[in-house]
């Protein structure tokens, strides 16, 4: 170390040494050097090949989703149309539906009316029946007869309003198209009479079937060729994919073969490095020859390309020609549209749309089409030929450019296939995309073709349709007609109407030819508009053709850009020969410095030579960067044209979005062939603007092409160097950099096309918009109508509604007052009833009655004193209970929370049961009602039965006992008003005073049903008495028969009998609604079931979901604290670990460092102090984050601590949790086993349930049975004799009416009974509460003693404590049971108020309906007689239309008869006209007179044919204006006559509902009849008898004892029927009697079975009190164990927190320990690399020479003047250590010594060992020698001084962690927190932690820099100091 960090004057020797080691040591260096980055190059050259194959692989890929995304637009597009299509279709579906709909609702509304209508008819017979029952029964039956009559008769001239609407609309549109046919045949009168030509018609005919014709062949023809064409295309895309695939195979391949030839060349020239200046010189004549080859090369690739160029050119001028073909025929297709236009104007103005569309579009299909093939015949073979040739051209170039296998020839060919490729791939994407566009025009052509016949044909099918139904209506009219005569000769009154109604029709026409008038002056109007509009489009043509004229002037300039181009090109050329020339000259210049290389004096000369050199290149390089500045020059007016192209492209647009308009407001028909042409020159610019892009994109890449291959060249002709290979690799680089900017301005202009593509798209769309806009406006000019109609109809509504929310509020008020005064009103009724049976009772036996009636009275009023007691006591109580509660409410605030949604159903229950209560009162006041009625039926048969009384006896004291009567009902009325206004008064108060009332009330009912019960068994003993009384009656009515009375009280009774029958009816109806109220009931019951049945198993849910969440909080919290502990220590154990070795591994380093400073501080210390002084910055770096690290592990371990104690207080509380969970789980459990007991009690009672709904069933089957004896009964009383009959039914009927309320009041007992369980049921849950919170408040106070008691006595407390745990377990389950109980009933009873409160709604709702339809029949009545107005009005315009027709059909046959005689004398005058000719042939010749004569007869022959036919067109439109009003007149009667078989149809349907309907109804009235013919046969028998008896009087008296003696035998016969009736009777009774005593039974049972349930209930609630209680201690308990819990949790989240705090300070200290470690790491290998360096250095600089000493020496020896030369080399002598007596000698020799010397030194002399020995030529060794070497150390003098800038580093390099390079100190803890990495630190990647080499900073020792990554490092070659430099060259050299 000493001997090398000497100074100087330790020796030059040695320093001499030093320097040969190094400049070995740096060749070899330098050698690996250049051999890695021609490796490098070589890597990269592969690489480029692979991203070119995928560039193109991409560019296919892209293309074809180009072509998938065009296909896929165009697809959209059709769509879109489709859909606004299928949109207006619906639109229309949806008109026409809704207009149905109303002509539905409108037969509806009638036939309604029409049901109303007979049902009032049937009501009015059923009314008139009883009414006409006093008239004698012929008049019965006339007055029935004439409304059925009436009613057939109206059927027939039933009409709708909206058919005359419809008609009316018909008529108007009918003579629209009357008038538009009119003015068409005017039109063809005036062409007709332009013409003046018979055949016109004809010829015009003839001429549009040949126009069919050729349309029909022409698409046939199109369709061949189309199909042709696609089968060449799959042929020719099958052929060019085997085609391309073979190339790529032969590319493949060869470029296999060059790169082996490459690599075969590089190990030759290695192994030739080391040849000879022969092999030299062979080796420059090789380079001249390929330098020459590659010359040859370059002229035939710019041959190819400008034949490339040529086929361009050539494709360009046939575009051109092909464009102006298409721009030909589209004038001569505007010419023939114009001059169409000019003769078709007024025709296809008048002609319907329908056949201006169809024409239009076979014209345009047609021309589009012969387009199309014109194009496609043209464009396809061109494109064929291309491909050819393009592939050809690649094949000879391929096979051309493979014989050549040099060096240079090789990168030019795969440059050359490149483009060759490059070139096919657009030239294959241009075809692809254009045989793409093609057929999808083709494809849109054909859908277009599809579609217009599709229509064509459905328009002919249409037309067809319509011809049929044209004479279908003809023939309906002829019947019709007919008919039409027969009416009119039946009523001449009608005619004087039809008359009238002519002249207003008369008046009508006029009013419509006027409207004409005005129609045709709008006409004219529009023509004019339409001229405007053709004006503005011929200007918008001018304005087009200077569009297109701007368009050729810019193409014009393209053109001269290119000419420019050109010329660029040519300068280019130029350049390259003088490139040529430049570089003959330096191989010219290299050629002297051979020869001049013998003479040493001249290497100034090689100097100045080599300058002027590099003057040539610096200026070759100039003129290249001119060059490039012009070539950018040349972009930017390209970029610039294109802009103005863009602009231009902007305002064509803007000007086709104003042609668009333009046409918009033309006709449709001009719109749709506007868009067609539109369509066209789109396509056509498409095509255009692709054309001038892919020309560009081929210019483009010509010229970089050129400029790759020009650059190529320039670096070949530059020296053997690594300045060509950088050159090289530039070059590379701004080729591929200019083609990826090619790619993205491919991928801009296809962008580009896109959006103009979206944007035609759009204004086509617009165009399409604005049609469905007009429509839109249109709608909504309807809709604003409809709105404002609708705003009408909202206003009105809200007035409605607000009348209605008044009469709501008021319908409250009077329910409510209702609901007050129906338990005032049935205690009335009942009362009523008493005092009824009272009177009877008097009537029999007046002195008895009134004690009777006094007790009742005083009992009455003692039971309302009571109650009234009872309220007073109630009152009093429920205020000390209010009192109770309000100190109630202070203490129990904790136990609200728990009891909150038990309280919650409580109150929906009471709501509930207060509907309940609602429902029933309804129901009573129903059912007291019908009560009312049937009493009063009774006291009408009463007073009827009265009466009779009166005539037999009369007798005054009834009347006196009524008014008693009356005045007792009077006073208990006024006492019940009374208490019904308190009552009213104390339900405002509260809801508990409502409940204590609603109890009395039930209390009251029970005590009237039960003296209800009472009374109908006295009623039964009644009855038995009345018939006694009736038999008495039937006597004396027989003893009355022969008076003339008889018939009379026949008659009433009658009466009496029918209004008995529909009572019955009624009652029955009744019982019939009651049973459908039980089925709801129970299917209500059903669903409450499965609610119950659902609830359960939400309930065993929760319970499992309560476990899993205790297992999981349990095994969570051990595991996590746990977990925590653990991971905690090992990492801080492993951290100590780590900053211990770190701590060894710094302080080691450290010393290594100091002793590597101390060795290094004597010789080149200047060199390494910065780098050292950098050392020890960072040093102290690590030792202050040592610190910080060390401080904060002991705030890791107290942290830890905290924790540990933290994590046992945890454990604890998890112990404490555990036992807790387990009493709650064995809680749960025993939960679980009680709630499966009620679950089967629960389903017993079900099953009884069910028992007992199959016993009720049972008992309404027993019930309906009754009904049907008691049925036969009556029917076997009718068969008796016509008095005892009458009698017998009346009695029969009364003793129905009486059990029907009896049946009645025992359902009203029933649901009686029900409220008062269900009331009961709410007292007891009350009570329940009650007696809850009174439980409440005695734990409460139990738990204060308990507590007390702990304080004084803990021993005491245990054993109190295990007692009270025992009781609330007991508690706990008793109220789990309550719990579902009450769950259980609350649901049953949410269920049956829910069921009651719909039966309620449901009648409340029918109710409604029939007051409705009452209001219905009533308008319905008023819409019929509207309706029959307007029939009569309708049928009266008929016949005037009849007598119309009538009278255009004589004009017709006029008409016709006339025709017939015109045509007959045109075909004599035809036949004359043939004969003329004839005779005018033969006597041409010399009679011109003659012919003059009869040309003058022919022409006015011809004008009289003329006027013959204009005659005939008249009488032909007369016809046909006959014909339409004729099948008008059809439509509307087949109309009529429709509507009226429809309204036929839903009247007889309507009928039979209603005979289904009121089928019970008719068989009444039907038996009714069958009864009333029946008596009336026996009252004729009678008479007749009373005659024959009367006669037999006269007659004879003997006759008279006779029939005394059959008159007795008859009332001994009637006599025995009486009594085997009242047998009958008895037996009844007995058995009425029986099911009264079976009711009476089940009703005993049903009220045991009550009782038990009451019992039940009891028990079951205070179970449930007992369970509420124990859940209520358990509720408190968990919420105190949840309070804890989550303390806990709070607490163990804290703890968390902590952790995850210390896990990332730990993270960010093991961050900072990893860059630490690997700062070490790198100063360690720093450290080994230096001190390799350094053993290497003094290694190889011992016995060295310092380079750039000797260098200065030797260089100040040849500048300084000869005078003082010898000075200069004793200086030498005495640096490299030579003696003075040596120099002396040496100089005394002068220029020979001197020159030994030199020559020596530069490794002449064998005697030097460091000199290095080159084997030398015979010839010329010295030279050689010394050139090569100076030479050599010329190349290091260049390569040591850098040309380049130096590679950038790496981003790891640029960005390193530590911040080593720069002088700031970053605390890594801060930096970490300060933004936080996403990635784990532990995962980091070595290149994102920490950097291989931190940059150095500012200056420094090349040796102590970091190694980068861009340069590669090589391992220094062991080189001794004996070994020569020519030794060490020849190694690198074989390396």
């Amino acid at each position: 170390m000493a001997s090398w960090l000497g100074g100087l004057g330790s020796g030059l020797g040695q320093s001499l040494g030093q320097v040969g080691g190094s400049l070995s040591s740096l060749t070899g260096q330098i050698s690996s050097f250049t051999k890695d980055i021609l490796l490098e190059g070589a890597e990269e050259v592969g690489e480029l090949r692979v991203s070119n194959s995928r560039l193109r692989e991409l560019e296919s890929i892209n293309a074809a989703q180009k072509l998938e995304n065009d296909r896929l637009k165009k697809v959209c597009s059709d769509l879109e149309e489709k859909h606004e299509a299928a949109e207006i279709q619906i639109k229309q579906l949806s008109i026409e539906y809704r207009n149905q709909l109303q002509q539905k609702e409108v037969e509806i509304s009638h036939l309604k009316a029409r049901q109303n209508a007979l049902q009032e008819q049937l009501q009015k017979v059923q009314s008139a029946q009883p009414g006409a029952g006093v008239l004698p029964p012929s008049t019965t039956s006339a007055s029935y007869v004439p409304v059925v009559r009436h009613s057939s008769g109206f059927e027939g001239y039933d009409m709708d309003f909206g058919d005359i609407i419809w008609s009316q609309q018909e008529i108007n549109r009918l003579s629209n198209e009357v008038s538009r046919l009119e003015s068409e045949v005017d039109h063809w009168k005036q062409i007709a009479l332009s013409s003046k030509a018979q055949g016109t018609n004809d010829a015009e005919q003839s001429e549009i079937c040949k126009l069919q014709n050729i349309v029909k062949e022409l698409k046939r023809n199109l369709s061949q060729e189309i199909d042709e064409h696609q089968h060449e295309l799959s042929v020719l895309q099958d052929a060019h994919k085997q085609k391309l695939v073979e190339i790529t195979r032969r590319h493949r391949e060869e470029l296999s073969e060059y790169e082996e030839r490459i690599e075969e060349l590089e190990n030759q020239l290695q192994q030739g490095g080391v040849s000879t200046d022969a092999m030299g010189g062979s080796k420059i004549n090789e380079q001249k020859k390929k330098a020459q080859s590659l010359e040859g090369g370059k002229t035939e690739e710019s041959a190819v390309v400008k034949d490339q160029e040529d086929e361009i050119r050539k494709l360009n001028h046939k575009l051109s020609s092909t464009k102006e073909e298409n721009k030909i025929l589209l004038k001569e297709q505007e010419l023939a549209k114009v001059e169409k236009i000019q003769i078709m104007q007024e025709y296809e103005n008048l002609k319907s749309e329908f056949s201006k569309l169809q024409s239009a579009i076979a014209e345009q299909d047609a021309l589009l089409k012969e387009q199309d093939k014109m194009l496609q015949s043209k464009t396809l073979p061109e494109d064929i030929v291309r491909l050819q040739q393009a592939l050809l051209e690649a094949e000879n170039e391929i096979t051309r450019l493979s014989s050549l296998h040099q060096e240079g020839l090789e990168k030019e060919l795969t440059s050359s296939q490149h483009k060759n490729e490059n070139i096919l791939s657009a030239y294959a994407e241009d075809q692809n995309s254009e045989f793409s566009q093609l057929r999808q025009d083709l494809e849109r052509k054909e859908h277009e073709l599809n579609a217009s016949v599709a229509e064509r044909e459905t328009l002919v099918v249409e037309l067809e349709e319509l011809d049929k139904q044209n004479q279908e209506a003809t023939q309906h009219v002829i019947t019709l007609k007919e008919q039409l005569s027969k009416h009119h000769m039946e009523t001449d009154s009608i005619i004087n109407q039809l008359k009238f109604d002519l002249e207003f029709e008369r008046n009508k026409l006029s009013q419509l030819e006027m409207e004409k008038m005005e129609t045709i002056k709008e006409l004219d109007v529009q023509k004019e508009k339409l001229s405007q509009c053709s004006y503005a489009l011929n200007d918008l043509h001018i304005s087009k053709q200077q569009l297109q004229d701007n368009i050729k002037d810019l193409q014009e300039q393209l053109r001269k850009a290119q000419d420019c181009n050109f010329h660029h090109k040519k300068e280019v050329g130029e350049l390259q020969q003088r490139l040529k020339e430049r570089e003959e000259e330096l191989y010219v210049s290299l050629s002297k410095l051979t020869e001049k290389s013998n003479q040493e004096s001249n290497y100034t000369c090689q100097d100045l030579i080599l300058k002027e050199r590099e003057v040539e290149i610096a200026k070759l390089q100039n003129d290249i960067a001119e060059n490039k500045q012009l070539n950018e020059e040349l972009k930017k007016s390209l970029s610039d044209l294109r802009t103005e192209n863009g602009k231009l492209m902007s305002a064509t647009e803007e000007l086709k979005q104003e042609l668009n308009n333009a046409i918009s407001e033309k006709n449709k028909v001009y719109l749709e062939k506007d868009s067609v042409v539109e369509a066209l020159k789109m396509e056509k610019r498409q095509l255009e603007s692709e054309l001038n892009q892919t020309e560009k994109r081929l210019l483009e890449e010509a010229r970089k092409y050129k400029q790759t291959i020009e650059e190529l060249s320039q670096a070949r002709s530059m020296d053997t160097s690594v300045l060509r290979l950088e050159h090289e690799r530039l070059v590379k680089c701004n080729q591929e950099k200019d083609f990826k900017i090619a790619e993205l301005k491919r991928s801009i202009e296809q962008m580009e096309i896109d959006h103009q593509e979206t944007k035609e798209m759009l204004t086509t769309s617009l165009g399409g918009q604005k049609q469905l806009t007009e429509l839109i406006k249109e709608k909504e000019v309807f809709i604003e109508k409809f709105k404002n109609q609708a705003l009408q109809v909202k206003q009105e509504l809200e007035e409605y509604m607000k009348v209605s929310k008044k009469q709501d509020v008021l319908k409250q008020n009077l329910e409510e007052k209702d609901r007050s005064l129906s338990v005032m009103k049935e205690e009335n009724n009942h009362l009523k009833e008493e005092l009824e049976r009272l009177k009877d009772q008097q009537s029999r036996s007046v002195p008895v009655v009134e004690p009777k009636t006094l007790d009742i009275i005083i009992e009455l009023e003692s039971e309302v004193t009571q109650l009234k007691v009872i309220k007073n006591n109630l009152e009093e109580e429920v205020e000390v209970l209010k009192k109770t509660i309000e100190d109630q409410n202070q203490t129990t605030v904790q136990l609200q929370q728990s009891l909150k949604e038990q309280r919650k159903e409580i109150d929906e229950s009471k709501f509930q049961c207060e509907q309940m209560n609602v429902t029933h009162k309804r129901l009573s006041l129903e059912k007291d009602e019908e009560i009312k009625n049937l009493q009063k039926t009774i006291e009408q048969i009463r007073t009827q039965l009265r009466k009779e009384r009166q005539i037999i006896q009369t007798d005054s004291s009834d009347l006196f006992q009524e008014t008693k009567v009356q005045t007792l009902n009077g006073e208990n009325g006024n006492e019940k008003h009374d208490l019904s206004k308190a009552e009213i008064e104390r339900l405002v108060k509260g809801i508990k005073e409502r409940e204590m009332e609603i109890k009395l009330l039930n209390e009251k009912n029970v005590s009237l049903s039960q003296r209800i019960d009472q009374l109908s068994k006295d009623e039964v003993g009644k009855l038995t008495r009345i018939i006694q009384e009736k038999d008495l009656e039937i006597q004396a009515l027989n003893a009355r028969v022969s008076s003339s009375s008889s018939r009379q009280d026949v008659l009433c009774l009658q009466q009496q009998l029918q209004a008995y029958v529909l009572e019955r009816e009624q009652v029955l109806a009744v019982l019939s609604e009651k049973t459908r109220e039980n089925s709801q009931l129970k299917t209500e019951y059903r669903n409450i079931m499965d609610m119950v049945a659902a609830k359960e198993a939400a309930l065993v849910r929760l319970q499992e979901e309560n476990k899993k969440l205790s297992d999981r909080s349990e095994n969570s919290s051990q595991d996590m604290s746990r977990e925590t502990i653990q991971n905690l220590s090992r990492i801080i154990r492993e951290k100590d670990i780590e900053i211990d070795a770190l701590s060894q591994k710094c302080q080691t380093l450290l010393t290594v460092l100091q002793t590597s400073s101390t060795g290094t501080d004597n010789g080149s210390g200047g060199v390494n102090s910065n780098q050292f002084e950098e050392l020890l910055q960072e040093r102290d770096k690590l030792k202050q984050q040592v610190k910080k690290m060390e401080e904060w592990k002991q705030q890791v371990i107290t942290t830890v601590q905290n924790m540990q104690h933290e994590s046992a207080h945890l454990q604890e509380e998890l112990h404490k949790l555990q036992a807790q969970i387990s009493v709650e789980s064995d809680s749960n459990s025993k939960l679980q086993v009680d709630y499966n007991g009620l679950i089967q009690s629960y389903e017993q009672n079900e099953k009884k349930m069910k028992s007992f709904s199959q016993e009720l069933a049972q008992v309404q089957h027993s019930i309906g049975q009754l009904y049907n004896t008691k049925d036969l009964l009556l029917s076997k009383l009718d068969l008796v004799t016509p008095s005892v009959t009458m009698t017998s039914t009346v009695s029969q009927l009364s003793g129905i009416q009486h059990n029907a309320p009896e049946l009645l009041s025992d359902e009203a007992k029933l649901l009686q009974n029900e409220l008062e369980q269900l009331k009961k049921k709410l007292q007891e849950k009350d009570s329940t509460i009650r007696t809850l919170q009174e439980n409440n408040q005695r734990l409460s106070d139990s738990v204060a003693t308990a507590s007390e008691i702990e304080r004084k006595n803990q021993e005491g407390t245990e054993s109190e404590m295990r007692q009270i745990k025992e009781k609330h377990d007991v508690l706990q389950k008793s109220l789990r049971e309550k719990d579902i109980l009450i769950k259980s009933k609350s649901d049953q009873l949410l269920s049956v108020s829910e069921n009651l409160s719909n039966k309620e709604n449901e009648n409340e709702l029918l109710k409604q309906a029939v007051t409705n339809l009452k209001e219905r029949n009533l308008i319905l009545e008023m819409d019929i007689r509207k309706l029959k107005e307007e029939n009569e009005k309708i049928v009266t315009r008929s016949r005037e239309k009849e007598t119309e027709f009538r009278a255009l059909q004589e004009t017709n046959m006029q008409f016709s008869m006339m025709l017939k005689e015109k045509e007959f004398e045109s075909h004599s005058m035809k036949e004359k006209a043939l004969a003329f000719e004839k005779l005018l042939k033969e006597k041409e010749q010399g009679k011109t007179g003659e012919l003059n004569q009869l040309l003058n007869e022919v022409k006015s022959m011809q004008e009289k044919a003329v006027t013959f036919q204009q005659e005939r067109d008249q009488v032909m439109v007369a016809l046909k204006q006959k014909q339409m009003e004729s099948s008008a007149l059809q439509s509307e009667l087949q109309h009529l006559r429709e509507k009226e078989q429809r309204l036929n149809q839903e009247l007889e349907r309507l009928r039979n509902h209603l005979l289904e309907m009121e089928d019970s109804y008719t068989r009444e009235a039907l038996a009714a009849e069958d009864r009333e013919v029946k008596l009336r046969k026996k009252v004729l028998t009678l008479e007749e008898k009373l005659v024959s008896s009367s006669t037999a009087v006269e007659n004879a008296s003997h006759q008279a004892s006779l029939q005394v003696e059959s008159l007795q035998e008859q009332l001994n016969l009637v006599s025995k029927q009486r009594d085997e009736t009242m047998l009958q009777l008895t037996i009844s009774q007995d058995q009425v009697k029986q099911y009264a005593l079976s009711l009476a039974n089940l009703q005993m049972v049903l009220e045991q079975f009550q009782q038990e349930e009451k019992a039940m209930y009891s028990a079951e609630l205070e179970k449930h009190k007992k369970q509420a209680e124990e859940w209520r201690k358990k509720a408190e308990n968990l919420e105190e164990k949840v309070v804890s819990l989550q303390e806990s949790l709070g607490e163990a989240n804290a703890a968390l927190d902590a952790a995850s705090r210390l896990t990332e300070k730990l993270d960010i200290k093991e961050e900072e320990i990893e860059e630490l470690k690997k700062e070490g790491e790198i100063r360690r290998e720093m450290l080994e690399d230096v001190q390799n360096k350094l053993m290497n250095l003094m290694n190889s600089t011992e016995g060295k020479v310092d380079k750039l000493l000797m260098r200065n020496l030797f260089v100040g020896h040849f500048h300084t003047p000869k005078n003082k030369r010898p000075e200069v080399l004793r200086l030498m002598g005495s640096i490299l250590g030579i003696q003075r007596e040596e120099l002396d000698q040496l100089l005394s020799e002068d220029q020979r010594g001197v020159t030994r010397w030199v020559t020596g030194w530069l490794g002449g002399g064998a005697g030097s060992k460091s000199v290095p020995s080159t084997p030398l030529r015979p010839t010329h060794p010295n030279i050689f020698n010394s050139s090569f070497s100076e030479l050599f150390v010329k190349f290091l003098e260049t390569e040591s001084c850098p040309s380049l800038p130096p590679p950038k580093l790496s981003v790891h390099d640029m960005k390193p962690l530590g911040a080593a390079g720069t002088g700031k100190t970053i605390d890594p803890a801060v930096s970490v927190m300060g933004r936080r990495p996403d990635t784990n630190p532990f995962l980091a990647p070595r290149s994102a932690a920490v950097p291989l080499i931190t940059p150095a900073s500012g200056s420094g020792h090349l040796l102590m820099k970091p190694i980068s990554d861009a340069l590669p490092t090589f391992t220094p070659l062991p080189v001794s100091p004996d070994a020569s430099a020519g030794a060490v060259l020849k190694d690198l050299l074989k390396q």
